[in-house]
């Protein structure tokens, strides 16, 4: 294998004939890559080496200089600048499409661009990762160490050709940038942007003249009129209105080719700021050619961005994940404002929260009766599964509809809001002590929640099963069924666990499902469109119609998430019988009622090697149901507003801290606050409650199902 001083000394007489250099640079590369992609530090100390190469043997440097010299005066560049690192117009589901293709039959190499070029020395797709692991600094030296300084160039003369690229790709990107303000859907979150001077198109108008101005300084340097800070502020401008779209998005919903363009205006502005960066630099740098103090080190950061991008150009995976977090953000976000209402804060909230929790378990027990008699159908079992569905979907639909709370629906919402609390990833020292407040209500919440689910979902399974044989004479359900029930609840038997962790998945999809369809009312306008119904308003009148279109605005994710959910528990044992796969699910609402109508199905006499087993298995169902769903649901909540949380340890340590010198408030309500006619010192007020830190979430929660 040929070293790098080999390579250098082979390079010479072919850029002296005039021969392509790019396969000798494309080898030179390969002695740089380290044989591990995380291994940043030899490939450092590789291009160390060849700067140390380079200054000892000016004849390899000036060799190595004019090769690439060469490539930037014989490539055509601008797709290099605009197109890579930068989304295409072609649409989400188009560029998606075309990664994967490329994936498996990638596209024909044309070395006439310097972005197939920078393709081909860089070929892997684990070069960005010791591209970037190797530091800006580490190749600002190598910069440096080939002393562009010393091409023979005439400053005084027309463009060069690679600066004129760069000034041709900010006319492109300036263009592109204003085009996306013009965009329909953009012009509706911002109306603003066509009743006054929009910043879309004032500074394509500058950026064109700041170019003009760069040529005629170029070729008469005394002609120097040159200042970007207009420029820059026009384009800042524009990224404000594209925060601000976003922020609106967030209240009137947004879609997916909204979020596609937003995307791709955030990366063309910035692209356009680092080209201008550089022009500036260029500019400041020229009466000292021989440093180039300014240039190099922005010249190296735009190098490592474009590899970077190029390496990941056909990566499916990483633009997805751009692409969903923004789309995710706004979804959580919906649910994270249901998820406020399953927070309580005070003792009236709690028992509140409490006594929807024993509504819904009434009802759950009528759920779970149904779907007896619905079993002993002996239904086809397509049919039996598009009924178990119906009555798992609008019972739940119901449940909601008369305000009561199932349990285990709130992990997926309050996961939402604490992760809302953290707020969008910015640096920023977080709240500690006020999230470990948050969390301390959230199990306090979820806590009475289960206890009035299971509370009154076995009372009601007892006193059906006794009416039912009051009046029959027979049990609800035979022997048999309850000893079956009571083995699909065994916590070690069956599969009671995983199949708990299934529902659990249920319940996570079910709250992104209420986030989806809560963005698609706002973005569609679906309560203004009923309204502007003829034949509704003649029947029912407006006023009625006014306050369907309200109910419609703020449960119609709710209702959907909920009709899905209880399709999604149906559909998983469906496709287990479609496919023959041994799956099922497990909910601890229906789990503990059928734990009661098995109890009364055995006349209560159920051994208690069989039934404290159940109880266990029933509460880890629970569980189960719980971290699945709540775990879920934070992951990709965080992961959404770019949260990496690298203070877990504190969290948790504050989170322990809470739990040891406040119990109580992870378990029971608030002590009411002292009667304001009794004397008190001031602040004592605020000692009367274990909730004695800032609130984190809104007053206004009324539990909802």
């Amino acid at each position: 294998m040929e070293t790098m001083e080999d390579l250098l000394q082979r390079l010479a007489p072919l850029v002296e004939n005039g021969d392509d250099p790019v396969e000798l640079l494309t080898a030179m590369v390969e002695r740089i890559r380290p044989k591990r992609a995380h291994d940043g530090e030899s490939a450092r100390q590789a291009i160390q080496a060849l700067c140390f190469q380079l200054g000892q043997h000016p004849e390899q440097r000036a060799a190595l200089r004019q090769a690439l010299w060469g490539l930037l005066t014989g490539r055509r560049q601008v797709s290099l600048y605009v197109d890579t690192g930068v989304f295409p117009n072609t649409g989400f589901f188009t560029e998606s499409s075309r990664r994967l293709s490329r994936t498996i039959l990638p596209d024909v190499v044309d070395l006439t661009t310097l972005r197939d070029v920078v393709a081909t020395l860089f070929h892997k797709a684990s070069d960005q990762l010791w591209v970037l692991e190797v530091g800006v600094e580490t190749w600002t030296d190598l910069l440096h160490a080939l002393r562009f300084d010393e091409l023979a160039a005439d400053q005084s003369g027309p463009l060069p050709y690679p600066l004129n690229q760069v000034l041709e790709a900010l006319r492109v990107l300036s263009y592109r940038i204003s085009a996306i303000g013009l965009e329909p859907e953009v012009l509706r979150l911002e109306p603003a942007l066509e009743k006054f001077a929009s910043p879309f198109l004032a500074q394509n108008v500058e950026m064109l003249a700041y170019l003009d101005k760069y040529e005629a300084w170029w070729a008469d340097p005394s002609n120097d009129k040159l200042d970007e800070k207009h420029l820059l502020v026009l384009l800042g401008q524009c990224r404000d209105v594209a925060e601000r779209i976003r922020s609106r998005a967030a209240r009137a919903g947004t879609s997916l080719s909204l979020t596609f363009q937003l995307q791709r205006l955030k990366q063309n502005l910035r692209r356009a700021e680092t080209l201008v960066d550089i022009l500036s630099a260029l500019h400041d740098d020229k009466d000292t050619a021989s440093q180039l103090p300014h240039l190099l080190p922005r010249i190296a950061v735009l190098m490592v961005a474009l590899i970077r991008a190029e390496c990941r150009k056909n990566n499916l995976r990483h633009y997805l994940r751009q692409n969903v977090e923004l789309l995710a953000l706004r979804v959580t976000e919906n649910a994270g404002h249901t998820g406020e209402h399953y927070i309580t804060e005070s003792r009236p909230e709690y028992f509140a929260l409490l006594r929807s929790a024993l509504g819904a378990g009434f009802i759950v027990a009528f759920m779970a009766a149904l779907k007896i008699i619905l079993s002993k159908q002996h239904f086809a079992p397509l049919n039996e599964a598009l009924a178990f569905c119906l009555n798992y979907g609008l019972g739940f639909v119901l449940i909601h509809m008369l305000h009561f709370t199932v349990a285990t629906k709130q992990p997926a919402m309050t996961a939402n809001a604490i992760a809302a609390s953290i707020g969008e990833a910015s640096g920023k020292v977080r709240d500690l002590e006020n999230l470990a407040t948050l969390i301390a209500r959230t199990i306090r919440s979820q806590i009475a929640a289960i206890l009035g689910n299971v509370g009154l979902a076995i009372p009601m399974a007892f006193i059906l099963a006794l009416l039912v044989k009051l009046v029959s004479g027979e049990h609800f359900a035979g022997p048999e069924k309850a000893l079956h029930m009571l083995e699909e609840v065994h916590p070690w038997h069956s599969g009671a666990i995983i199949y708990a962790a299934i529902a659990g998945v249920c319940l996570f999809l079910s709250g992104l499902l209420a986030g989806y369809y809560d963005n698609l009312c706002a973005y569609n306008r679906i309560p203004e469109r009923i309204l502007r119904l003829k034949w509704p308003q003649t029947l029912f009148g407006e006023a009625r119609m006014r306050r369907v279109a309200r109910y419609v605005e703020d449960n119609l994710g709710a209702l959907a998430g909920n009709f899905f959910f209880g399709f999604m528990l149906g559909g998983v044992w469906a496709i287990g019988v479609l496919f023959g796969l041994p799956i099922d699910i497990r909910h601890i609402a229906f789990s503990s009622a059928n734990l009661g109508f098995a109890t009364v199905a055995l006349d209560f006499g159920v051994p208690p090697g069989i039934w404290l087993p159940a109880v266990l298995g029933v509460a880890l169902i629970g569980l189960t149901n719980l971290l699945v769903s709540f775990t879920l649901a934070l992951f990709v909540a965080l992961r959404a507003r770019g949260v990496t949380f690298a203070q877990g340890r504190q969290l948790g340590r504050s989170v322990l801290r809470r739990l040891w010198s406040h119990p109580r408030e992870f378990f029971l309500p608030p002590r009411p606050v002292a009667a304001m006619s009794a004397p008190q010192e001031p602040g004592l007020a605020a000692d009367a409650t274990d909730d004695a830190t800032p609130q984190a979430t809104p007053a206004d929660k009324s539990p909802q199902g």
